[in-house]
């Protein structure tokens, strides 16, 4: 790793396993921010230090390095139960989770998500892709078709209800009518990730301007 280049970025050439969590790891002691840039809790990554064994699916793996500063970024989608498991097993193995930032324009993974990735797996029958199940590609999927929430909207309860009057209907629809299953709640939604915005609300940040 050179002094003078501004950014190093790691990228797996393969399928995943790679060891990409253990080289970021590794170059983590040299710099200020770690940035993990996209995908969701459908990747992993495994880290073995003096604290013991972790297995991290969002936080980036710089983590572990007291001086840096570790992003989520806008390209990743951001279940947030999961998310808020994964930082509270870090705290209570001892390590700081303070210096987390999350980017206020990450979209988030909602239950409409999860629905249509198992029901969607469940239709295609011999042809299912063999989804993670983790609302990953149809997360993507309403980012790319302007339906999504992000983590922005999450702290916002106004705005997240906004939201919900126009999406889970819509979403609701393509649940019961394309796949034959169950409407969701939107009470129940409302509250739950009313809650998870409230808990997440002190690691959100512009991540552009850090």
């Amino acid at each position: 790793m050179t002094n003078d280049v501004p950014a190093t970025v790691i990228i797996g050439g393969q399928w995943g396993d790679e060891g990409k969590g253990r080289v970021v790891d590794f170059l983590s002691r040299n710099c200020s921010v770690i940035a993990r840039y996209s995908a969701g809790s459908n990747a992993g990554h495994t880290i073995v230090n003096d604290l013991g064994r972790f297995g991290l699916h969002l936080v980036p793996a710089g983590i572990f390095n007291p001086n840096t500063t570790c992003i989520v970024g806008n390209g990743v989608v951001i279940n947030p139960k999961s998310l808020l498991d994964e930082l509270a097993m870090l705290n209570e193995r001892g390590v700081d989770t303070s210096r987390v930032r999350v980017s206020d324009r990450a979209h988030i993974v909602m239950p409409w998500h999860l629905a249509i990735d198992d029901l969607d797996e469940k239709m295609r029958g011999e042809h299912a892709i063999g989804t993670t199940g983790t609302g990953t590609g149809p997360a993507f999927t309403d980012k790319t078709g302007r339906l999504g929430v992000r983590m922005i909207d999450l702290v916002q309860p106004e705005s997240l209800d906004q939201l919900l009057s126009f999406v889970l209907p819509y979403k609701n629809r393509i649940i019961t009518e394309l796949y034959g299953g169950e409407p969701l709640d939107g009470d129940q939604i409302r509250d739950e990730y009313e809650e998870y915005g409230r808990q997440l609300r002190p690691y959100v940040a512009d991540t552009s301007r850090l």
